[in-house]
């Protein structure tokens, strides 16, 4: 019916199995990477720009960062935390999320899987940019250790653009990839808010489907579910059209405000094949 309330997030049957709330004084490093997709640039490009203090971690964009893949990325920014990285040897075409035709490993990287999970319910709350050049992101992607393990599940993906006072359009859903068992299945949803102010974003993965919620409604689902283990990208993108700032530098630092990321377990998939999450298993 028309009228039926929203569906409500049930964590029945879930229990907790990875929580940052970022109460300490630095990154842990035995949950997150600090890097973003370094295989195809370097440690030192992709380095994240953050701070962590006040119970918040602050993924930053700053006047002075450098573009993070010049050569297949043009003049993109991105600060970003990752749990896990794969990639093949150097001048290799393996690895994970190979975001553009031509793609090589320009340095290589030793495998590390800190978190990732195989179905669960993943949650964050935080606080978008409503800056028209930036963009901030909770998605998923394939562990890829096999080139077909590689489709997305998009938590939530906010562009600046998008963020008014009484409403945000949220991008939410499915990609392919490499993955044929997925179909593309990804749509932007409006809500009523400010995504500048902190939200509680999540989805719920199971071997059936995929559910997004908003603030603990249901928003929307997908028949599409990846079925290999996935790790959790966190990120804040700066791209170079917009319009021109009357004074660059009163514009940053850019924050992507982050109170806390939760990972949860259900009882019924914890004894699947293959579904068992690596948590903190390394160091970056």
């Amino acid at each position: 019916m028309a009228d039926d309330p929203p569906a409500r997030l049930d964590r029945t049957g879930y229990h907790l199995e990875f929580e940052d709330d970022f109460e300490g004084r630095s990154l842990d490093r035995t949950r997150w990477l600090p890097h973003y997709l370094p295989q195809w640039s370097s440690r030192a490009a992709s380095a994240a720009r953050f701070e962590i203090g006040e119970s918040l971690l602050r993924l930053r964009i700053d006047l002075d960062q450098r573009p993070w893949c010049q050569e297949w990325d043009g003049a993109l920014r991105v600060s970003s935390l990752q749990t896990g990285v794969f990639a093949g040897p150097l001048g290799s075409p393996i690895g994970q999320h190979r975001f553009a035709p031509g793609v090589v490993v320009r340095e290589a990287q030793e495998p590390m899987a800190l978190y990732t999970p195989k179905y669960g319910l993943i949650e964050c709350r935080a606080r978008a940019l409503a800056d028209p050049t930036n963009m901030v992101a909770l998605w998923m992607i394939g562990y890829e250790d096999q080139p077909e393990r590689s489709a997305e599940i998009c938590i939530f993906e906010i562009f600046g653009r998008d963020v008014f006072a009484d409403s945000t359009r949220i991008g939410m859903g499915v990609h392919p990839f490499g993955d044929p068992t997925i179909d593309d299945d990804f749509e932007r949803v409006s809500v009523e808010f400010d995504a500048g102010e902190f939200h509680a974003y999540a989805a719920e993965w199971t071997p059936e489907r995929v559910r997004f919620f908003v603030n603990e409604e249901l928003v929307r689902e997908v028949a599409r579910s990846p079925a290999y283990p996935m790790q959790l990208m966190l990120n804040v993108y700066e791209f170079a059209t917009g319009p021109a700032p009357t004074s660059a530098a009163d514009r940053y630092p850019k924050e992507f405000l982050v109170d806390w990321v939760r990972g949860w377990r259900h009882d019924q998939t914890a004894d699947q094949p293959g579904s068992n999450s690596t948590v903190g298993s390394g160091l970056g």
